[in-house]
């Protein structure tokens, strides 16, 4: 019946000369044969050959060409040349239920035929900077910011839509991973080079993954196995001039015809502490990582089936390098040590592939061992997490789709810590868990493909705070093939684990003060974009404008403005928002180079024990400029980004016994500029770069550094970067199957 079906649409290509050639491959560069390329509105269409090529001639008043193939979802792309060459990338509808195409070019790809708002980082843009773990692959993402929390851990923090990383739902293959005691530090738990694609979801999102999204979601896609293009051997080695040295490995083994496994290793280790300030405090922590994980695959014609297994060490140091007046002994040092481990299986059992019909099981455990000294003050953690999902997902036809399914989370934190410098005080141990079991139902309706409405619905009974409902709904409309709206608002919820997900925050003299009966977080998120396709001089400009606004009901405030010589936690009290603008622009001026442009907005405020302030550390505005170019053979590859700080709300300050502030109400913009140079050769690239090359430093980012146990000691005043230019130099290797 396939080749029945191939035959017919090649009976349709009128001619020969001046056609659109490409390929249509999966997420990893699997070629699909067989799949369904026509264009929109027309009987003209061809299916792709083995390889997964296809050509076909381009009718003068159609632009929009149409990809389909059963067990994904269809997806459209303008096409404005008659000889114009596409790479077209499909991703399994069984594990993520999207599809996206993209021209070759393009790194960072906006999903078309999402309903929701999202892009997809390819792993072309994650090799475009140094990119050594997940919280280093948003150098040239305008969305997402990426900062230190404070000056003494090294700790980062991502942002999404003005807000902190606690409300984006970080997911590993659309499993919910690195919450509560792993957020502060789990953005460098991911290495660089074992990712596939990060998926980006801005606002709220799907009911299918819970409730926790509050201003959108992070997924990251790994390297399988089972595909026949995936690399026998790959490894990449790394040195920076902060002597920071990285080795990645990675190995893919072909058992059977369904059967594949892959061990991927990671090993990191910044060697030297570097104090460019001269305050005596370590810019850089000494960083140990060791990271390994096995991966499982068995893909039969109904029965699909993954399983892995992962193991993390790491060892951070930092704190006090030196101090001429004091003993080595009684210097302030920062000590965190880390293991994790984590396994998962997926189970799908496909019913029905033309119709998508399929049952999933999703099993996940974590177990995550923390020990944290900041100065004298201790955070020991053993934090437990336990995830069940079972999803069943339809299409009863080309208009409808539903989906529904059941979830469990368990989490448990077994705690003992110290928050206080004073050695003599016990450790206080506090134990809390939480089991929240849910169901969820959710439907698509799809007009062809010019509107299209999703519409979720998830009830949740939490152990701590009782029963709730989560509603979400998008809406997507496209009048022409040029423009595309989306309208989005939903609600989020999560319980907030102060100690687990800040404690950080301990590497200061502030006291810290946690009221009792803290309140499930609760917010309101409400979403506008639009996306145009423009065909000028031969060439797509897309450009895309959005606009958030985030409204909570309930939260945890977090408080460093009432007193500057403390930090509380307590529940709001009056309004807390965040409205958020940004524009973006993206167009190919000539073969080979693209440029991007963006601009962002944000108006983030909460209120603080009565008063309403913007939020602090929290830049009022970002520009992004970001420039990329490879030469015609593919040989050489240039690339630049240079973003735009802008200014923002410090904490309320205090006057020091001088009269002086004892830092400054409010901090100004600052530039930052990354390049990188790549030469490829058949199976291997160098690449060689520089990280923020304006050299622009904080001045003074630590708080009275010279008595870091006197009561006005504080490291966590942090808005710019720490430490200075830095260069880096890079190896990568692989070995694919088909090689000679």
């Amino acid at each position: 019946m396939k080749y029945m079906i191939m035959g017919l649409f090649s009976l349709l290509a009128v001619t020969t000369y001046a056609q659109v050639r490409g390929a249509v491959k999966d997420n990893t560069g699997e070629p699909i044969p067989g799949a369904n390329v026509f264009w929109m509105n027309t009987g003209q269409g061809v299916t792709t050959k083995e390889d997964g090529s296809f050509s076909i001639s381009k009718p003068s008043k159609s632009h929009m060409l149409v990809v389909s193939f059963i067990g994904f979802q269809n997806d459209t792309i303008h096409v404005s040349k008659k000889n114009q060459e596409l790479d077209i990338i499909l991703r399994d509808g069984v594990e993520l239920n999207e599809v996206n195409v993209v021209s070759r070019r393009m790194g960072t790809m906006k999903l078309r035929s999402s309903v929701m708002n999202e892009e997809m980082i390819s792993s072309a843009e994650l090799s475009r900077a140094a990119c050594c773990n997940l919280g280093e692959s948003f150098v040239t993402n305008p969305s997402v910011d990426v900062s230190y929390s404070d000056a003494a851990t090294g700790a980062k923090q991502i942002k999404l839509l003005g807000l902190s990383g606690t409300y984006v739902q970080m997911l590993t293959e659309n499993i919910p991973n690195y919450r509560g005691a792993a957020s502060p530090y789990g953005l460098g738990y991911v290495p660089g080079p074992w990712m596939q694609s990060i998926q980006v979801s801005k606002g709220i999102s799907s009911v299918k993954n819970g409730y926790e999204a509050i201003t959108g979601q992070i997924n990251v896609e790994f390297k399988k196995p089972q595909l026949p293009e995936a690399d026998w051997v790959s490894a990449n080695l790394f040195a920076s001039s902060t002597s920071r040295y990285e080795a990645n490995a990675d190995a893919t083994l072909k058992l059977s015809k369904r059967w594949s496994t892959s061990l991927l290793a990671h090993y990191e280790n910044e060697t030297k502490a570097h104090d460019g300030n001269d305050d005596g405090f370590v810019d850089i922590p000494r960083v140990e990582q060791y990271n390994v994980w096995n991966r499982w695959a068995y893909m039969g014609d109904h029965y699909v089936f993954q399983a892995g297994f992962k193991a993390l060490s790491e060892s951070r140091n930092s704190g006090q390098a030196h101090h001429a007046g004091m003993q080595s002994d009684d210097l302030y040092k920062v000590g965190i040590d880390t293991e994790r481990y984590e396994l998962f299986t997926k189970n799908a059992y496909i019913f029905n592939k033309e119709k998508n019909t399929n049952l999933a099981l999703i099993l996940s455990a974590s177990w995550h061992n923390q020990d944290a000294m900041y100065g004298r003050k201790l955070y020991n953690v053993d934090q437990t997490n336990a995830y069940a999902s079972l999803m069943f997902e339809t299409e009863f036809n080309k208009l409808n789709s539903f989906s529904a399914g059941l979830s469990f989370n368990y989490d448990a934190y077994d705690q003992h810590y110290r928050l206080e410098n004073k050695t003599e005080l016990p450790l206080i141990k506090a134990f809390a868990k939480e089991a929240v079991p849910g169901a969820y139902v959710q439907y698509t309706l799809n007009l062809n493909d010019q509107w299209m409405l999703m519409a979720g619905l998830r009830g949740d009974y939490s152990s701590e705070h009782g029963f709730f409902v989560t509603p979400r709904a998008h809406l997507k409309y496209n009048p022409n093939e040029y423009v595309h709206f989306r309208l989005s608002a939903g609600k989020g919820y999560r319980t907030n684990h102060v100690l687990a997900e800040n404690n950080y925050l301990l590497s200061s003299s502030r006291k810290v003060e946690i009221a009792n009966g803290l309140d499930m977080e609760e917010a309101w998120n409400y979403g506008a974009s639009v996306s145009t396709y423009i065909p000028i001089l031969g060439k797509t400009l897309n450009i895309n404008a959005e606009y958030y606004y985030t409204n909570f009901l309930k939260q945890v405030v977090v408080d460093m403005d009432s007193n500057p010589h403390e930090v509380a936690f307590y529940n709001l009290d009056g309004r807390s928002y965040s409205h958020v603008f940004q524009v973006e622009a993206s167009y190919p001026f000539f073969k080979g180079f693209t440029l991007t442009g963006a601009y962002r907005l944000t108006d983030a405020q909460t209120t603080y024990k009565g008063q309403r302030m913007e939020k602090p550390l929290t830049s009022k505005y970002k520009g992004l400029l970001t420039a990329s170019y490879q030469t015609p053979l593919g040989i050489w590859q240039f690339d630049a980004t240079l973003q735009l700080n802008g200014g923002g709300r410090m904490p309320a300050p205090y006057e020091l016994a001088d009269g002086q502030l004892s830092w400054e109400r409010r901090y100004g913009s600052f530039e930052q500029l990354s390049a990188q140079i790549t030469r490829y050769f058949r199976r291997w690239s160098i690449y060689v770069g520089g990280e923020n090359l304006t050299n622009f430093k904080q001045k003074n980012p630590i708080i009275d550094a010279a008595n870091p146990w006197g009561g006005n000691f504080d490291s966590t005043m942090i808005w710019g970067p720490v430490h200075g230019a830095k260069a880096y130099i890079g190896i990568r290797f692989n070995l694919a199957r088909n090689s000679d």
